[in-house]
């Protein structure tokens, strides 16, 4: 922010070669040449043809293309066609998603649209606030959003909600004073910074800082900068495409030099063994399967209202093991709420948090007839100028937090003050630490004040105590403020309330009598604490970032249930790489947090091979949630920034749902690892066999047969896979580690299990009928693999310990594969596919042979899993 805190108004003014009417629109230009428009930058533009391009670079939609080319060339078939179209619908649904997912910088540049009240000329004329510059005077009133940092040189009441930049709930009083030269931002009440929001008084300000010299401006260049990194399973992927085509040029080279040397193959039909290799070699429904599951879920999170934006964080979801998360707003509900009253020398407490006006007082934990209350809820509402809209259930509520807060707790009490008509106002100063208004009602009137307890117990010459005046003994003021102290040391907010009958004309402040205290929080959410220990439960850490004090951040985070240690985060700026690493290890709650301090938090986990989820709302959190693994944004309070610089943005705002949306994307991952274990099955089934029979001379299977196996009736189960519940106690298990792959060592082995037995049954049923002609071979092979579907299903279910029965989705594609395989070899279909029709006892030999792979299945399946224990035999 640089030192215009710290100078006068009268030294800022003459910093900056400026004077209070303004500057003139010549100098204006002038300078708004030489700062440039006061927008955001935009950052890099999103380029479409590279946001398609990178849809056909990985490993194996490079071999897809390359086999559908060979074969184009070489056979003239719907080979080429078939595979061509798969890739290209499976790249224009992940161009579609991550298009969307990339427009997050572009949203910046949408930001700065608003008008500004500027003094150009000695005149208070409206312009646009791209047009500021450093030096302008701009008029501030209630209810508008700053347009510019800018230093105050004059301020009547003006109050400033800087949550979206502070996290703080409770809006700034600001002045024109100077502060020291070390304050923070929260510190700063002589700045108004961009994008915060004026919510009561008004002033005029000289601006400071434009575009991207403003905090925000600072902000949003971090974002810019960051780098976006593939997540685990992308890396995974891309690594299991690199072996693979590895793989498929060491069998082909063998194949080709089998072929030409011992058969003396010509090259054409060497050309298409391989073609046909590369095709059993690769997965080709893999991509559209992961795509469309992740798809899938992210319809299943919108129910539970987390918008996913990016499909590719859904996996992500499930390995993390920290989650930083921002309070205001995130773990509490933003929204100032009265939770203790001391009144008549007793304590009571009100239910219902929020702007709710439904809620109970309780004493000594019973409910009791509000009205006894009525003084002190009076004055809180008649000392107060909130605009209250259809004064019931669904009240809506203007003005400040905490005038609110008293609102509706009056509300709640049934108070109403429809008869009252303010006569006088005196209002709050920060010199004076009170408000009063003087009240006619009756004939009568009474003056009201609320205000620092100390400055109230200091008016007050006597207590109100059942129904009557009694006289005010130095004893219980002490009594009172000690009350205040404890009530403050739980992170409520306090505020006194007094009342005077008015006679004749004496001061309305003098001779009051004390009424009692009301405080207030910003509550937790009352489901947070759950969803905390759920996720500790799942091995998930917590972190509380805030920007309020060490205090109230430790009596907040004691509320909703951490225990760990709580800093200052001030603390922090001078520590070295090493000892900050130290800490964020060793502490829970942050307080006092920067924006840039936020950033180097994550990065510090991010170093120590943590995968971190960084949850928030404000336009400070926003580079965090880029940089992060997951970066979360809440949806209601979130700002624009933040929203488009996350990965998913939780709906309802409701830290709970974070819970949810971790099981759901552990479920997601299961799922993957399940169908990629049943996929690559088949795929190495079909290397060995094509590979096998290819040192005949012989083509086991044609590559248009393997495509309509590996896409369709392999793919469609898979999918279905993809459609299985996250399973009972998924939550009760630590995060997957870093080091754990898709394939782990237990479902390595059942990979190698059912891909040798399909082998071995599949090799011998060619070769039973190879005499009888290639294509009834070939056919009986690829029926087979059809038929067969089911004998690693039954396997991959008994991994989590399900049964075929549960997945209605399963049972269906698997009906549905049979049904159509049946189609293909007994009506004119068959010819484009180059098979025969099959008598009953060429079914029969399936169908044992099917028997066979199922109890050889079962049987090495039992063997493998009691090797293992029981966590390294779930795919988790």
């Amino acid at each position: 922010m640089g030192e215009w805190h710290s100078l006068t108004a009268k030294a800022a003014m003459e910093r900056l070669v400026s004077k209070e009417t303004g500057l003139t629109s010549e100098e204006a230009e002038k300078r708004l040449e030489q700062h440039g428009r006061n927008v955001l930058e935009s950052g890099r533009k999103i380029s479409v043809p590279k946001l398609l391009a990178e849809q056909f670079m990985s490993p194996l939609v490079l071999i897809l293309i390359f086999a559908a080319l060979v074969s184009l060339f070489f056979e003239k078939g719907i080979d080429a066609y078939l595979i061509l179209a798969i890739i290209l619908l499976n790249g224009i649904f992940g161009f579609v998603q991550n298009y969307n997912a990339e427009r997050s910088i572009e949203a910046l540049r949408k930001i700065g649209g608003q008008k500004a009240l500027a003094y150009r000329d000695g005149l208070l004329v409206e312009v646009e606030a791209w047009r500021l510059v450093p030096g302008d005077v701009i008029y501030l009133h209630e209810g508008i959003k700053v347009p510019a940092d800018c230093r105050f040189i004059e301020a009547e009441e003006l109050n400033v909600d800087e949550s979206v930049l502070t996290g703080e709930s409770v809006p700034v009083q600001k002045t024109a004073a100077a502060f020291p030269e070390a304050a923070s931002i929260p510190e700063m009440r002589n700045i108004a910074f961009m994008h915060t929001t004026i919510t009561s008084g008004r002033g005029k300000a000289v601006v400071v800082g434009t575009g991207k010299g403003t905090e925000v401006g600072k902000i949003a260049g971090q974002l810019v900068a960051i780098e976006e990194g593939p997540t685990r399973f992308q890396q995974e992927l891309e690594g299991m495409g690199k072996k693979i085509g590895l793989g498929i040029l060491a069998i082909v080279g063998v194949i080709a030099a089998t072929m030409l040397f011992l058969h003396d193959a010509s090259p054409v039909e060497i050309f298409l063994t391989s073609i046909s290799v590369a095709v059993a070699a690769v997965p080709e429904g893999l991509p559209a399967v992961v795509t469309l599951s992740l798809a899938l879920a992210t319809r299943k999170m919108l129910k539970k209202n987390s918008l996913v934006r990016k499909l590719s964080v859904v996996e992500e979801l499930g390995s993390v093991e920290v989650i930083c998360t921002d309070k205001t707003g995130t773990l509490t509900e933003n929204s100032m709420t009265v939770q203790e009253i001391l009144f008549g020398w007793k304590i009571f407490t009100v239910t219902c948090a929020g702007r709710s006006t439904e809620g109970e007082f309780v004493l000594q934990g019973k409910k009791i007839d509000p009205t006894e209350l009525k003084p002190i809820l009076l004055c809180g509402l008649a000392c107060n100028d909130t605009i209250i809209e259809n004064a019931g259930t669904e009240a809506r509520f203007t003005g400040d937090p905490t005038e609110v807060a008293l609102a509706v707790v009056a509300l709640k009490g049934g108070i109403h003050a429809a008869e009252m008509k303010r006569v006088k106002t005196i209002p709050f100063t920060s010199s004076r630490k009170m408000m009063t208004v003087i009240i006619g009602a009756g004939g009568k009137k009474t003056s009201y004040s609320k205000g620092a307890p100390e400055v109230i117990v200091g008016s007050c010459t006597h207590i109100l105590l059942n129904g009557k005046k009694a006289p005010f003994t130095d004893r219980a003021k002490k009594q009172v403020l000690a009350e205040n102290g404890r009530m403050a040391s739980g992170a409520l907010r306090v505020l006194g309330f007094a009342q005077k009958e008015i006679a004749g004309k004496g001061n309305p402040e003098e001779g009051m009598v004390f009424l009692g205290l009301q405080g207030m929080i910003d509550p937790p959410r009352l489901e947070v604490k759950r969803a905390l220990d759920t996720a500790r439960q799942a091995g998930i850490r917590v972190i509380m970032l805030t920007g309020d004090n060490l205090e109230t951040a430790r009596a907040v985070a004691g509320r909703i249930g951490f225990t760990g240690k709580a800093i200052d985060a001030r603390e922090l700026s001078g520590a070295g790489e090493a000892e900050f690493g130290r800490v964020v290890l060793d502490f829970d709650v942050f307080a006092r947090v920067s924006p840039e301090q936020k950033l180097e938090i994550l990065r510090a986990l991010r170093k120590k091979g943590l995968s971190v989820a960084m949850t928030g709302d404000g336009v400070n959190d926003a580079p965090a949630l880029k940089q992060a693994d997951v970066g979360i944004a809440m949806g209601i309070r979130g700002s624009d920034v933040a929203k488009e610089a996350s990965d998913i943005v939780l709906l309802d705002d409701n830290f709970a749902t974070i819970v949810e949306t971790i099981r759901q994307g552990r479920g997601v991952f299961e799922n993957i690892r399940k169908f990629v274990l049943y996929l690559l099955a088949s795929n190495l089934a079909e290397v060995a066999i094509v590979f096998v029979a290819s040192l005949t001379g012989r083509l086991a299977i044609t590559p248009v047969q393997l495509l309509w196996v590996n896409l369709l009736t392999d793919g469609l189960p898979a999918l279905a896979l993809g459609a299985d519940q996250p399973k009972a106690g998924i939550m009760a298990t630590p995060p997957r580690k870093k080091s754990d792959g898709v394939i782990s060592e237990s479902t390595g082995k059942l990979l190698l299990l059912m891909s040798s037995v399909m082998s071995l049954i599949i090799l011998a049923v060619f070769f039973l009928y190879l005499p009888r002609g290639i294509v009834l071979a070939q056919t009986m092979v690829f029926t087979c693999f059809v038929f067969y579907e089911f004998t690693k299903l039954v396997v991959i279910r008994r991994i989590d310990g399900l049964g075929m029965l549960t997945n209605k989705w399963l049972l269906l594609s698997l009906a549905g594969s049979i049904a159509v395989q049946l189609l293909l070899l007994y009506t004119p279909a068959s010819g484009l596919f180059g098979v025969a029709a099959l008598s009953l006892a060429d079914l029969g030999v399936v169908v044992v042979g099917g028997a066979i792979a199922f109890a050889a299945n079962s049987i090495g399946a039992r063997l493998i899993m009691g090797k293992v224990t029981g966590a390294e035999a779930r795919p988790t």
